[in-house]
Protein backbone atom coordinates (compact mmCIF):
# COMPACT_ATOMS: atom_id res chain seq x y z
CA UNK A 1 0.00 0.00 0.00
CA UNK A 2 1.39 3.45 -0.88
CA UNK A 3 2.25 5.47 2.22
CA UNK A 4 -0.19 8.28 1.36
CA UNK A 5 -3.06 5.77 1.40
CA UNK A 6 -2.18 4.16 4.72
CA UNK A 7 -4.80 5.34 7.27
CA UNK A 8 -2.33 4.73 10.10
CA UNK A 9 0.02 7.40 8.71
CA UNK A 10 -0.17 11.17 8.53
CA UNK A 11 1.67 13.02 5.78
CA UNK A 12 3.78 15.68 7.49
CA UNK A 13 5.45 16.94 4.32
CA UNK A 14 6.37 15.61 0.91
CA UNK A 15 7.81 12.13 1.50
CA UNK A 16 7.73 12.48 5.31
CA UNK A 17 5.13 10.60 7.37
CA UNK A 18 4.31 10.11 11.05
CA UNK A 19 2.12 7.64 12.93
CA UNK A 20 -1.35 9.21 12.85
CA UNK A 21 -2.19 8.54 16.50
CA UNK A 22 1.10 10.09 17.65
CA UNK A 23 0.64 13.06 15.33
CA UNK A 24 -2.88 13.77 16.54
CA UNK A 25 -1.69 13.65 20.16
CA UNK A 26 0.77 16.51 19.57
CA UNK A 27 0.01 20.07 20.64
CA UNK A 28 -0.41 22.51 17.72
CA UNK A 29 3.02 24.11 18.19
CA UNK A 30 4.69 20.71 18.36
CA UNK A 31 3.01 19.71 15.11
CA UNK A 32 4.35 22.89 13.58
CA UNK A 33 7.91 22.25 14.74
CA UNK A 34 7.66 18.72 13.33
CA UNK A 35 6.58 20.20 10.00
CA UNK A 36 9.59 22.55 10.05
CA UNK A 37 11.96 19.65 10.67
CA UNK A 38 10.25 17.64 7.93
CA UNK A 39 11.02 20.42 5.46
CA UNK A 40 14.59 20.42 6.72
CA UNK A 41 14.82 16.70 5.96
CA UNK A 42 13.82 17.16 2.33
CA UNK A 43 15.56 20.53 1.90
CA UNK A 44 18.69 20.47 4.10
CA UNK A 45 19.92 23.73 2.55
CA UNK A 46 16.74 25.64 3.49
CA UNK A 47 17.02 28.92 5.38
CA UNK A 48 14.07 29.32 7.73
CA UNK A 49 12.37 32.61 8.60
CA UNK A 50 9.31 34.06 10.34
CA UNK A 51 7.44 31.56 12.60
CA UNK A 52 9.68 28.73 11.42
CA UNK A 53 12.82 30.50 12.65
CA UNK A 54 11.02 31.30 15.92
CA UNK A 55 10.01 27.67 16.45
CA UNK A 56 13.58 26.48 15.85
CA UNK A 57 14.88 29.01 18.38
CA UNK A 58 12.35 28.00 21.02
CA UNK A 59 10.44 31.29 20.81
CA UNK A 60 6.66 31.24 21.35
CA UNK A 61 4.47 29.83 18.60
CA UNK A 62 0.74 30.53 18.79
CA UNK A 63 -1.51 27.73 17.64
CA UNK A 64 -0.25 25.98 14.51
CA UNK A 65 1.01 28.40 11.83
CA UNK A 66 -0.39 27.64 8.40
CA UNK A 67 2.91 27.53 6.55
CA UNK A 68 6.55 26.65 7.01
CA UNK A 69 8.57 29.70 5.94
CA UNK A 70 11.89 29.62 4.11
CA UNK A 71 13.93 32.15 2.15
CA UNK A 72 14.18 31.11 -1.47
CA UNK A 73 16.91 33.52 -2.56
CA UNK A 74 18.39 35.65 0.22
CA UNK A 75 18.89 39.28 -0.73
CA UNK A 76 16.79 39.19 -3.91
CA UNK A 77 13.46 40.84 -4.62
CA UNK A 78 10.30 39.41 -6.02
CA UNK A 79 7.15 37.58 -4.99
CA UNK A 80 6.74 34.77 -2.50
CA UNK A 81 5.24 31.48 -3.60
CA UNK A 82 3.81 28.47 -1.77
CA UNK A 83 3.95 24.73 -2.32
CA UNK A 84 2.87 21.81 -0.12
CA UNK A 85 2.45 23.97 3.00
CA UNK A 86 5.78 25.76 2.47
CA UNK A 87 6.04 29.46 1.72
CA UNK A 88 9.26 30.44 -0.08
CA UNK A 89 9.95 34.16 0.31
CA UNK A 90 12.05 36.42 -1.85
CA UNK A 91 12.64 39.23 0.63
CA UNK A 92 13.42 42.76 -0.42
CA UNK A 93 15.11 43.47 2.92
CA UNK A 94 18.28 41.52 3.65
CA UNK A 95 18.41 39.20 6.66
CA UNK A 96 21.41 37.99 8.62
CA UNK A 97 21.63 34.19 8.51
CA UNK A 98 22.85 32.02 11.38
CA UNK A 99 23.45 28.28 11.57
CA UNK A 100 22.84 26.42 14.83
CA UNK A 101 22.39 22.71 15.51
CA UNK A 102 22.83 22.14 11.79
CA UNK A 103 19.90 24.39 10.84
CA UNK A 104 20.08 27.73 9.01
CA UNK A 105 17.67 30.50 9.97
CA UNK A 106 17.51 34.27 10.05
CA UNK A 107 19.15 35.79 13.12
CA UNK A 108 17.34 36.40 16.40
CA UNK A 109 17.02 40.16 15.86
CA UNK A 110 15.52 39.77 12.39
CA UNK A 111 13.13 37.07 13.61
CA UNK A 112 11.95 39.44 16.33
CA UNK A 113 11.53 42.31 13.86
CA UNK A 114 9.65 40.22 11.30
CA UNK A 115 7.18 38.74 13.76
CA UNK A 116 6.65 42.00 15.64
CA UNK A 117 5.58 43.51 12.32
CA UNK A 118 3.35 40.61 11.28
CA UNK A 119 1.79 39.03 14.38
CA UNK A 120 -0.93 40.51 16.59
CA UNK A 121 0.88 42.84 19.04
CA UNK A 122 0.48 40.69 22.17
CA UNK A 123 2.01 37.72 20.34
CA UNK A 124 4.80 39.87 18.96
CA UNK A 125 5.51 41.00 22.51
CA UNK A 126 5.84 37.37 23.64
CA UNK A 127 8.40 36.74 20.89
CA UNK A 128 10.31 39.87 21.89
CA UNK A 129 10.33 38.89 25.58
CA UNK A 130 11.74 35.47 24.66
CA UNK A 131 14.37 36.96 22.35
CA UNK A 132 15.48 39.46 24.98
CA UNK A 133 16.23 36.62 27.39
CA UNK A 134 19.16 35.58 25.20
CA UNK A 135 21.07 38.67 26.35
CA UNK A 136 22.81 38.80 22.96
CA UNK A 137 24.48 42.16 22.26
CA UNK A 138 22.47 42.66 19.04
CA UNK A 139 19.15 41.84 20.73
CA UNK A 140 18.46 44.96 22.75
CA UNK A 141 15.54 47.31 22.23
CA UNK A 142 17.77 50.07 20.85
CA UNK A 143 19.78 47.80 18.56
CA UNK A 144 16.71 46.01 17.20
CA UNK A 145 14.85 49.23 16.43
CA UNK A 146 17.92 50.72 14.73
CA UNK A 147 18.19 47.56 12.63
CA UNK A 148 14.50 47.75 11.69
CA UNK A 149 14.76 51.39 10.62
CA UNK A 150 17.82 50.57 8.51
CA UNK A 151 15.75 48.02 6.58
CA UNK A 152 13.79 50.93 5.12
CA UNK A 153 10.44 49.14 5.49
CA UNK A 154 7.74 51.17 7.25
CA UNK A 155 5.16 48.39 7.68
CA UNK A 156 4.57 47.61 11.34
CA UNK A 157 7.28 49.98 12.53
CA UNK A 158 5.04 51.71 15.09
CA UNK A 159 3.89 48.32 16.38
CA UNK A 160 7.52 47.22 16.72
CA UNK A 161 8.32 50.45 18.56
CA UNK A 162 5.53 49.77 21.08
CA UNK A 163 6.67 46.17 21.58
CA UNK A 164 10.30 47.17 22.16
CA UNK A 165 9.25 49.84 24.65
CA UNK A 166 7.14 47.31 26.57
CA UNK A 167 9.28 44.17 26.34
CA UNK A 168 10.61 42.63 29.54
CA UNK A 169 12.98 39.67 29.70
CA UNK A 170 11.63 38.84 33.17
CA UNK A 171 8.47 37.40 31.60
CA UNK A 172 8.87 33.63 31.90
CA UNK A 173 6.15 32.34 29.57
CA UNK A 174 4.07 33.37 26.55
CA UNK A 175 1.07 33.51 28.88
CA UNK A 176 2.79 36.07 31.08
CA UNK A 177 3.76 38.19 28.08
CA UNK A 178 0.28 38.18 26.56
CA UNK A 179 -1.28 38.78 29.98
CA UNK A 180 0.95 41.78 30.54
CA UNK A 181 -0.19 43.35 27.28
CA UNK A 182 -3.87 42.68 27.99
CA UNK A 183 -3.59 43.99 31.56
CA UNK A 184 -2.15 47.22 30.17
CA UNK A 185 -4.86 47.54 27.50
CA UNK A 186 -7.57 46.93 30.11
CA UNK A 187 -6.27 50.03 31.90
CA UNK A 188 -4.55 48.45 34.91
CA UNK A 189 -1.17 49.63 36.22
CA UNK A 190 1.94 47.87 34.99
CA UNK A 191 2.81 45.14 37.52
CA UNK A 192 6.16 44.19 38.98
CA UNK A 193 7.32 40.84 37.58
CA UNK A 194 8.71 37.88 39.53
CA UNK A 195 8.44 39.36 43.03
CA UNK A 196 10.10 37.23 45.71
CA UNK A 197 8.31 36.24 48.92
CA UNK A 198 10.06 34.75 51.98
CA UNK A 199 7.22 33.85 54.34
CA UNK A 200 6.42 31.00 56.76
CA UNK A 201 9.77 29.39 56.01
CA UNK A 202 9.15 29.17 52.25
CA UNK A 203 10.64 30.93 49.26
CA UNK A 204 7.95 31.83 46.70
CA UNK A 205 8.11 33.81 43.50
CA UNK A 206 4.96 35.26 41.94
CA UNK A 207 4.33 36.21 38.31
CA UNK A 208 2.81 39.65 38.91
CA UNK A 209 2.62 42.04 41.83
CA UNK A 210 0.93 45.42 42.22
CA UNK A 211 2.57 47.24 45.16
CA UNK A 212 -0.06 50.02 45.08
CA UNK A 213 -2.71 47.53 46.18
CA UNK A 214 -0.53 44.72 47.57
CA UNK A 215 -2.14 42.34 45.07
CA UNK A 216 -0.56 39.18 43.59
CA UNK A 217 -1.34 37.86 40.11
CA UNK A 218 -0.57 34.38 38.82
CA UNK A 219 -0.77 33.38 35.15
CA UNK A 220 -1.07 29.62 34.79
CA UNK A 221 0.94 28.23 31.92
CA UNK A 222 -0.79 25.94 29.45
CA UNK A 223 -0.36 22.37 30.62
CA UNK A 224 1.08 23.46 33.97
CA UNK A 225 -0.47 20.45 35.68
CA UNK A 226 -0.46 18.10 32.71
CA UNK A 227 1.24 14.81 33.49
CA UNK A 228 0.67 11.18 32.63
CA UNK A 229 0.77 10.25 36.34
CA UNK A 230 -2.60 11.09 38.02
CA UNK A 231 -1.04 10.91 41.48
CA UNK A 232 1.61 13.43 40.47
CA UNK A 233 -1.07 15.74 39.07
CA UNK A 234 -3.00 15.50 42.34
CA UNK A 235 0.14 16.23 44.38
CA UNK A 236 0.98 19.25 42.21
CA UNK A 237 -2.54 20.65 42.58
CA UNK A 238 -2.46 20.23 46.36
CA UNK A 239 0.98 21.86 46.60
CA UNK A 240 -0.18 24.79 44.48
CA UNK A 241 -3.31 25.25 46.62
CA UNK A 242 -1.18 25.28 49.80
CA UNK A 243 1.17 27.80 48.16
CA UNK A 244 -1.72 30.04 47.08
CA UNK A 245 -3.27 30.00 50.56
CA UNK A 246 0.11 30.95 52.04
CA UNK A 247 0.50 33.89 49.65
CA UNK A 248 -3.06 35.04 50.28
CA UNK A 249 -2.28 35.29 53.99
CA UNK A 250 0.53 37.74 53.20
CA UNK A 251 -1.14 39.97 50.60
CA UNK A 252 -4.24 42.08 50.29
CA UNK A 253 -5.54 40.41 47.13
CA UNK A 254 -4.86 37.48 44.81
CA UNK A 255 -5.89 36.86 41.18
CA UNK A 256 -5.28 33.72 39.13
CA UNK A 257 -6.00 33.21 35.45
CA UNK A 258 -4.90 31.18 32.44
CA UNK A 259 -4.06 31.89 28.80
CA UNK A 260 -7.68 31.50 27.73
CA UNK A 261 -8.73 34.18 30.23
CA UNK A 262 -6.14 36.57 28.80
CA UNK A 263 -7.37 35.97 25.26
CA UNK A 264 -10.98 36.47 26.40
CA UNK A 265 -10.07 39.70 28.12
CA UNK A 266 -13.41 40.30 29.86
CA UNK A 267 -12.75 37.14 31.90
CA UNK A 268 -9.32 38.44 32.86
CA UNK A 269 -10.82 41.81 33.77
CA UNK A 270 -13.33 40.08 36.07
CA UNK A 271 -10.62 38.03 37.79
CA UNK A 272 -8.44 41.11 38.33
CA UNK A 273 -11.38 42.99 39.84
CA UNK A 274 -12.19 40.02 42.08
CA UNK A 275 -8.57 40.21 43.24
CA UNK A 276 -9.21 43.79 44.44
CA UNK A 277 -7.55 45.55 41.50
CA UNK A 278 -9.12 48.48 39.69
CA UNK A 279 -8.28 50.07 36.31
CA UNK A 280 -6.62 53.49 36.39
CA UNK A 281 -7.19 54.30 32.67
CA UNK A 282 -9.79 53.73 30.00
CA UNK A 283 -9.59 50.50 28.03
CA UNK A 284 -7.65 50.56 24.79
CA UNK A 285 -10.44 49.05 22.71
CA UNK A 286 -8.45 49.15 19.48
CA UNK A 287 -5.58 47.11 20.91
CA UNK A 288 -7.88 44.65 22.68
CA UNK A 289 -9.54 43.98 19.32
CA UNK A 290 -6.23 42.65 17.98
CA UNK A 291 -6.70 39.57 20.21
CA UNK A 292 -9.66 38.40 18.13
CA UNK A 293 -7.71 36.31 15.65
CA UNK A 294 -4.30 35.39 14.32
CA UNK A 295 -4.66 35.03 10.54
CA UNK A 296 -1.25 33.33 10.29
CA UNK A 297 -2.35 30.25 12.27
CA UNK A 298 -5.08 27.66 11.82
CA UNK A 299 -8.32 28.24 13.74
CA UNK A 300 -8.55 30.32 16.90
CA UNK A 301 -5.60 30.57 19.27
CA UNK A 302 -6.31 29.61 22.89
CA UNK A 303 -2.89 28.36 23.84
CA UNK A 304 0.76 28.88 23.07
CA UNK A 305 4.18 27.43 23.66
Amino acid sequence: MPLHRDPALHRVSFGVYAARDEWEALEPWDRYLARVHAVRLIRPDAVFCFESAAALRGYPVFGEPKQVHIISSPGTTGHSHSFSGVAAHQLAQSRAIETFAGVSAVCAADTLIDLARLLPPAFGLAVADAAMQTAAPDVTAAAVFERAVAQGWSRGLRRLQWILAFTDAAAESPGESVSRAVIHWLGYPIPVLQKQYHVEGFHDRVDFYWPEWDVIGESDGYGKYDDADPEKVKANLIAEKVREDRLRRHSHGFARWDFGDAMNFDRLDEKLRNGDLRPVRQRDVRMLATLARNPRSFSSVDAAA
